[in-house]
């Protein structure tokens, strides 16, 4: 999605509208405003002349992200651990040549529908604890040495967020388990 130019023109196009609802629908589905909100928003959206009078209605949610943005965690050996209430990004890429990691997103702050999770290990074992009502799809991991060990969940429970891992493991295994509570 777009975001509206920095340029403050007095008259505001229709691709402008269309982005401001966009943004308003985009955020409502997020959860960052009530379902109250949403109606007088999108009213001032619709009648705005100016950029200015976008200003209110877009007020106090979060600014976009980047889609193209990820973050990365890299260490030449030892350990990476992520666990408690971390905020996992859209796009984590995880890059050693001998380190042990482990993930554990049960009771990370997940904001996005789908996380892609990018493995680049050389040697070490990773271990990935999902939330219970995570999918995991890892079909676009190669593992060099052992198969992937995943420990599917004993009830499926549904509602939660994608968590797709890819990339390349030499030497080591991951384990992937779902979050007991």
């Amino acid at each position: 999605m777009t975001s509206l130019p920095e340029d403050p023109s007095p008259m505001l196009n229709e691709a402008d509208r269309d982005t401001a609802v966009q943004r308003l629908q985009q955020a409502y589905a997020e959860g960052h405003i009530p379902h109250e909100d949403l109606d007088e928003r999108l009213h001032q959206i619709l009648t705005a002349r100016t950029r200015a009078d976008l200003v209110s209605p877009l007020a106090s949610f979060p600014e976009e992200e980047d889609a193209g943005t990820a973050f990365t965690i890299a260490a030449a050996g030892g350990r990476i651990k992520r666990q408690g209430a971390w905020r996992v990004p859209r796009t984590l890429k995880v890059e050693s040549a001998y380190a042990r990691v482990h993930l554990d997103l049960s009771r990370a702050v997940i904001e996005h529908p789908v996380i892609d999770i990018e493995l680049q290990l050389g040697t070490g074992k990773a271990k990935i604890t999902a939330p219970r009502d995570a999918i995991v799809d890892f079909e676009d991991l190669h593992t060099g040495w052992k198969d992937t060990l995943y420990k599917p969940p004993r009830r499926s429970v549904s509602g939660g967020p994608t968590i797709r891992i890819s990339g390349t493991m030499g030497y080591g295994r991951l384990k992937i388990r779902h979050a007991r509570r």
